[in-house]
């Protein structure tokens, strides 16, 4: 069923679900597909577009967590751990293995590193066929051919998961409508219906339409990410802070800085953070910051001194020397941590997940990544369920296929570096729940972060495609493209967006 003909019967009727599930992203969309597949009447709307926000601007990972062994947090890690196998071995369209090196510089760290490498492959089970293993200088500048050998002595390699977190996002949602439950994106909540103080529904309004719709509910999950606690507020005024946002920005060069299909990992910047260089749709992904953030943007933009951050780093461990010109994008998203008193800094806060219950029933899941999605979703049904008048049933995800939204080649006919067509954009449109210019661009194809001048250029001719699907008038699909390009603009390196950059109100010394 297509967005339309879903609210055209929620408008026409009072609909009850069993689950409304409120934001789209990994948690949200992993949520509502635990509780589909379990037999209950679900709905998630999203008050953009799925994965809009943090979701899809992660480092594009599947990972266990290296770091966290140094923060002690070895149950984190395996349960990480379980998440990758189960996500390699379920969605192979989306998620493959990626090799990553480790650089050494001096012989202490060949021992340092290797030891906590074989506690992560020991953690893995029996996934020791993709273990860890010590290699020499000349086997390391095979693997990192951009590599800058000098003071190099050796190199560390390990495999993870690499994916493209959209087309993971795109695909759940597809999943949902799969098994019997209904998705919205472009519908934002208004306010929460409550008999005896109890939520029992919601007042939704289309944002295409602005026209409000009612939706009864016997079980409402807030999965908002770093909007988390103003959902919490709708509830009940002056709540706790329960999120500690935190900005991580990523830049994207040229394939050629790496080399080769192996990714580089950096255990520590000067700040503290890892930092990879990855090999990505035909380009090198490097990334990324930890940044704390005191309000949350749908749309946050990485900052001057992020960027230079980022491209001192890939140049002091890389042979070419790139400079603003050379970025193709640059991009950022915020982490919705949760909060901790005693942490120095948002780096240092854990990656958990936490699912709290208030008084009137709202379910609020914070925290968690991509990773570890599908646990994060069993647990908050499971604590759901403890509370709600319905009968219980088992989580069947861990069992479950995810099958890829779209896994066709693209002939890039629109211009030679986009991979899109018209076969792409129709697809996008009539089955994956894209709706403007800056959902084909940016998330069912990721164009924008993958260069956006090229995003820019291609624009026209997209909005021309997508009107014509949608029907749309001449300043509609003019409107869709401006608004693309504007944000497109927030994508280019700083000698291109040096002014807009510096309006962002929430830049963090980056060294402090």
């Amino acid at each position: 069923m297509d967005r339309d003909s879903i609210l055209r019967e929620l408008g026409s009727t009072r609909q009850s679900f069993d689950f409304l599930v409120i934001g789209g992203g990994a948690t949200g969309l992993g949520a509502a597909w635990d509780a589909a597949t379990r037999g209950y009447r679900t709905l998630l709307v999203e008050r953009s577009d799925f994965a809009q926000a943090t979701s899809s601007r992660s480092t594009k990972l599947i990972h266990g967590g290296v770091r966290y062994l140094k923060q002690l947090n070895v149950s984190l890690v395996r349960e990480s751990l379980e998440e990758r196998e189960y996500l390699i071995q379920h969605a192979p369209d989306l998620v493959q293995w990626r090799q990553f090196v480790i650089p050494l510089y001096h012989q202490w760290e060949r021992l340092y590193y290797a030891a906590g490498l074989k506690l992560y492959d020991a953690l893995a089970g029996k996934l020791f066929d993709r273990g860890s293993s010590c290699l020499s200088r000349r086997e390391t500048l095979e693997l990192l051919p951009g590599l800058n050998d000098r003071d190099l002595v050796g190199g560390i390699s390990y495999w993870d998961g690499q994916f493209d977190d959209s087309a993971l996002a795109i695909s759940l949602a597809a999943e949902i409508q799969r098994s019997g439950g209904q998705v919205l994106n472009y519908v934002r909540l208004e306010s929460f219906i409550k008999e005896r103080d109890r939520i029992v529904g919601a007042v939704m309004c289309d944002v295409e339409t602005d026209r409000p719709f009612e939706i009864r509910a016997k079980i409402v999950i807030n999965a908002t990410g770093v909007f988390s606690d103003s959902i919490r507020n709708l509830d009940l005024e002056n709540r706790s802070t329960l999120v500690a946002a935190s900005r991580g920005s990523h830049i994207v060069l040229p394939a050629d800085r790496v080399g080769g299909d192996s990714a580089m990992m950096l255990p520590k910047t000067r700040d503290g953070r890892v930092l990879f260089a990855i090999p990505w749709q035909g380009r090198t992904l490097v990334g990324t910051t930890d940044i704390p953030v005191a309000r949350a943007a749908i749309e946050p933009t990485a900052t001057n001194e992020e960027i230079e951050f980022l491209l001192a780093h890939a140049n002091e461990y890389l042979n070419s020397e790139s400079t603003p010109d050379d970025i193709l994008s640059c991009f950022a998203g915020l982490r919705p941590l949760v909060r901790s008193a005693s942490a120095k800094s948002t780096a240092a806060l854990p990656r958990d997940h936490h699912v709290e219950r208030s008084a009137s029933g709202l379910i609020t899941v914070v925290g968690g990544k991509w990773t570890t999605f599908r646990k994060m979703a069993e647990d908050t049904v499971d604590v759901a369920l403890q509370s709600a008048e319905l009968t219980p049933s088992p989580c069947r995800t861990s069992n479950l296929t995810i099958h890829a939204a779209w896994k066709q080649p693209v002939n890039p006919s629109l211009d030679p570096k986009v991979k899109i067509d018209e076969k792409r954009v129709r697809h996008a449109v009539e089955n994956e729940f894209a709706r403007t210019v800056s959902d084909i661009l940016s998330r069912r194809t990721r164009t924008l972060l993958l260069d956006a001048r090229a995003a820019i250029k291609v624009s026209k001719q997209v909005g021309s495609l997508l009107g014509d699907i949608r029907e749309l008038n001449e300043d509609q699909i003019r409107l869709q493209i401006d608004e693309f390009r504007d944000l497109a603009h927030l994508h280019l390196p700083p000698t291109d967006t040096k002014e807009k950059l510096s309006r962002c109100s929430d830049q963090t010394r980056l060294f402090s």
